[in-house]
């Protein structure tokens, strides 16, 4: 009986470990507030959250509680764009766990724009998306360098694209060459030795990318400041599934070729070219929550005087509501849905809400929602590379 007992206690004791475990993994690390909206915390008994010392001198007289609860932003003006802070959250005041920032955004005017558009990606220095032998060889063998890290220099020279690469590769004549990259944010460096090919080419043996292209649907402009958004998502690599970090790129009209039709566990597309496009804007950045930059040429989109006030997640409803996009060329449409469910309490993603599109011509075009393919060109195996195919070098 006495053994049963310890073996619940047991039980009981690591089942409460893994709940704070847990609730403590799945804590974001940077939340993102609009002005108004109430950041709603569901933490374990014991675990606290507390202000940095001086994490924010600019803060003045708003408390903690004031800020986080983001009560007062929306009734001053004197704020600045966005203000942060940074939290630490404890273990009864003691244990420190994680440390947590909070940013808050003003409140904003958008104008919506649907219109089907190009994008143009430039990766900051080259990606690699694969390994392969060179002669029987393999150059980054105990190396530490592996898919998914971002090469932007070899022996010291910045490393653009994938032509620079393979250029300055061939450079070294078969001598050890120093190579920087990029993983997680962290820069790295390791050594490597270019094989020769039969050629005469000096290579790594890796396979890089620069640059990616596709078509996807703008979102919102702001006319304050020119800002424009795009896709609600981030693009990531086809090979390495990872966020692609760029350093530039080019927003473009699009012609939309065809429409394939969604179906169960299958989600439809829309196909198109940016082969005869015209700049737009510039892309600054592609982030989980979409990519932005800044718009150049807003009269090539059709952008109304229709502005509309961003609502913080509080203030939807649930209910009939409609969405904006265009599966025409040049021609945009509302079209219905219907908001089943508000998620408040998400702080991990983009998810704001669940909707249902009722629309039945949106439905009999698409078969719901459908996707814009934004991804990189396909392979250009053993040649020097043009912008955006892959290549090894």
């Amino acid at each position: 009986m006495k053994r049963k007992l310890k073996i619940v206690l047991l039980l009981l004791i690591l089942l409460i470990f893994y709940l704070y475990v847990a609730n403590i993994t799945l804590f974001p690390s940077n939340i993102l507030l609009m002005q108004g909206e109430t950041l709603n915390i569901n933490s374990l008994w014991g675990i606290q959250i507390q202000e940095k010392e001086n994490s924010n001198p600019n803060i003045g007289e708003y408390t903690l509680k004031e800020l986080v609860q983001a009560s007062s932003v929306a009734e001053n003006s004197n704020l600045k764009e966005v203000e942060k802070i940074d939290l630490n959250l404890n273990l009864f005041h003691i244990l420190p766990l994680k440390e947590v920032s909070v940013s808050v955004i003003p409140k904003t005017k958008v104008v919506p724009l649907g219109n089907a558009i190009g994008l143009k990606l430039y990766t900051d220095g080259v990606l690699i998306v694969g390994m392969t032998e060179i002669e029987g060889q393999k150059p980054y063998e105990n190396t530490g360098i592996k898919e998914g890290d971002r090469i932007i220099s070899i022996n010291h020279t910045k490393i653009d694209n994938a032509e620079d690469l393979v250029e300055t590769v061939n450079r070294s004549n078969g001598k050890e060459v120093s190579v920087t990259y990029i993983r997680n944010e962290t820069e790295e460096t390791t050594s490597m030795v270019p094989v020769q090919t039969k050629e005469k080419e000096y290579k790594l043996g890796l396979w890089v990318r620069d640059a990616a292209a596709g078509v996807g649907t703008a979102t919102f402009y702001v006319p304050e400041t020119g800002m424009f958004a795009s896709l609600g998502h981030g693009i990531t690599d086809i090979d390495t599934e990872e966020l692609i970090t760029i350093s530039n790129g080019e927003l473009v009209t699009a012609d939309i070729i065809s429409i394939q039709k969604g179906e169960k566990g299958k989600p439809g597309e829309i196909r198109g070219t940016i082969e005869a496009s015209s700049k737009l804007g510039e892309i600054s950045k592609n982030t989980s929550f979409g990519i932005f930059g800044m718009l150049t040429n807003k009269n090539r989109l059709g952008v109304s005087l229709e502005e509309m006030e961003v609502l913080n997640r509080n203030e939807i409803k649930t209910g009939k509501a409609q969405i904006l996009c265009e599966l025409e060329q040049g021609k945009k449409k509302y079209y219905d849905i219907e908001i089943q469910k508000v998620y408040t309490n998400n702080q991990k993603d983009n998810k704001s809400m669940l909707i249902k599109v009722t629309d039945q011509e949106l439905l009999e075009k698409t078969g719901g929602i459908i996707q814009r393919n934004v991804r990189f060109s396909h392979y250009s195996k053993w040649k020097i590379c043009r912008s955006g195919n892959s290549c090894v070098s």
